[in-house]
């Protein structure tokens, strides 16, 4: 019995890792493990060597634990909003504007074509937050004109697998409002928290590139000159007509909320508004597109509350088997105390993000380990940002990384998966390095919260 929990725990992940569905593996291993370990069992003439673990009473608090922590919890309203936003400018065609503008900005230098993509894909981030979206428009848009003047196909795939992965740590993100919920913290702090953090990624990534551009130029050459003919007057007046709106949703949608005049909701809901109203300026705001918006926005958020609902069945079944009991005497007494934790924890969660998504880890691990974060004096701000970032990996990391499914999909047939593979490498390690970095400077990500609450 002292054990059941564990077990628990890796029936879901065995699930997972075999492909079940998220949503049934965390709900039918609740189902399962409170047969188990209760008196609901049929009498079939045999004493199980444990006592009930809790009674059907217990299960009472199930359907309002779903509606007074899901169904009445205004912030998560902000995740159908950021999801319609995200598709809407998919449809709108933003993006291949913005990395056009950018090509011709930066295609004189060498690499120039890769630093674009990361620039585009952060201004993409700060209007969507959606990764799925980012990488699939710029693996089509991008990926064959890097190949067309001779990039390295490592590098040209690796990049864009990267740069469409900021969408996950530079707000608005999804991940972030559901860590927000999960960890108990203000979204509007974490997005605040990450920003800066967001912002250094990207730098990082456009560091790499510069380097790999100068120490072989064949990897990342520059643009021909007949291909960036364009003067600079005429180059200007398209950056300012090609970046004024995408930055103005950003200011209107991250503004509001950093100044503190809009929730996270009211924000979504005025970025929603936003790209619609971008959409019909750009003359692409018909039925078939809004249709296909309100779809994909319907579907996204039924999976995300789907599988938090079966989230919440397994964390309150794994908390009555004294599933956190365990995994708190085993984390606090670890030799080296807070230091160890954080260390444990972070691999743990980057080792999980090889087999498994970040929504999965977000309501199976994080629920677990946040209460010893906070036994320990960690910073529960700082740690859910650097969880983030930690989960941001998983959308690289072979041989489950969304990014790489989605880049493969959209792939020319010259782009091999070990292209793929070979090329996230590298900004793998960056993760990784960033990670360090917010750990031995907390204030990264701590600084414009704090600045905010002094403003306020």
């Amino acid at each position: 019995m002292d054990y059941l929990s564990l077990w628990m725990f890796a029936a879901a992940i065995g699930l997972l890792l075999i492909g079940y569905p998220v949503a049934f593996s965390l709900g039918g291993t609740a189902v399962l493990f409170t047969l188990i370990g209760s008196d609901l069992l049929p009498d079939m003439g045999v004493t199980l060597p444990w006592e009930p673990a809790f009674r059907v009473a217990r299960l009472n608090i199930l359907p309002g634990r779903i509606f007074g922590n899901i169904m009445n919890n205004y912030e998560l309203v902000a995740v159908p909003f950021f999801v319609f936003m995200g598709v809407m400018l998919e449809k709108s065609r933003l993006a291949s504007d913005l990395l056009e503008t950018m090509g011709l900005l930066f295609g004189r230098m060498r690499g120039g074509l890769a630093i674009s993509v990361v620039v585009v894909g952060t201004l993409l981030a700060a209007s969507t937050g959606v990764v799925g979206a980012s990488v699939v428009t710029m693996g089509v848009l991008a990926l064959p004109v890097m190949l067309k003047y001779n990039y390295d196909k490592g590098l040209a795939s690796g990049t864009v697998a990267a740069s469409g992965t900021l969408g996950q740590i530079i707000p608005p993100s999804i991940v972030l409002i559901i860590l927000g919920d999960q960890m108990q913290v203000s979204v509007g702090d974490l997005f605040l928290g990450a920003l800066l953090p967001g912002v250094l990624l990207a730098g990082l990534f456009i560091a790499w590139i510069a380097f790999v551009a100068l120490r072989y130029p064949e990897r990342a050459p520059a643009l021909p000159a007949a291909e960036r003919n364009l003067g600079a007057r005429r180059l200007l007046m398209r950056m300012a007509v090609m970046m004024a709106p995408p930055l103005a949703l950003i200011l209107v949608v991250l503004g509001t909320i950093f100044a503190g005049i809009a929730a996270p909701a009211e924000a979504g809901a005025m970025g929603a508004l936003g790209a619609s109203l971008l959409a019909l300026a750009n003359g692409r705001l018909n039925w078939p597109n809004l249709r296909a918006v309100m779809d994909q926005t319907v579907k996204l958020t039924a999976m995300v509350f789907v599988i938090l609902l079966g989230a919440t069945a397994f964390t309150m079944v794994f908390a009555a088997l004294g599933g956190p009991g365990l995994v708190d005497d085993m984390l606090v007494n670890l030799p080296g105390g807070t230091l160890s934790f954080l260390f444990f924890t972070m691999l743990v969660i980057f080792v999980l993000g090889f087999f498994i998504d970040f929504i999965e880890i977000s309501f199976i691990v994080v629920p677990v380990i946040t209460p010893i974060a906070i036994k320990l004096g960690v910073d529960p701000l700082w740690f859910a940002v650097m969880i983030a970032l930690n989960l941001q990996a998983s959308f690289l990391t072979p041989p489950f990384g969304f990014a790489l499914f989605y880049l493969k999909g959209v792939a020319p047939p010259a782009i091999r998966t070990i292209d793929i593979y070979r090329g996230v490498m590298p900004f793998i390690a960056i993760q990784l390095l960033a990670l360090v970095l917010l750990w031995l400077f907390p204030q990264i990500v701590l600084w414009l919260p704090h600045l905010s609450d002094a403003v306020r």
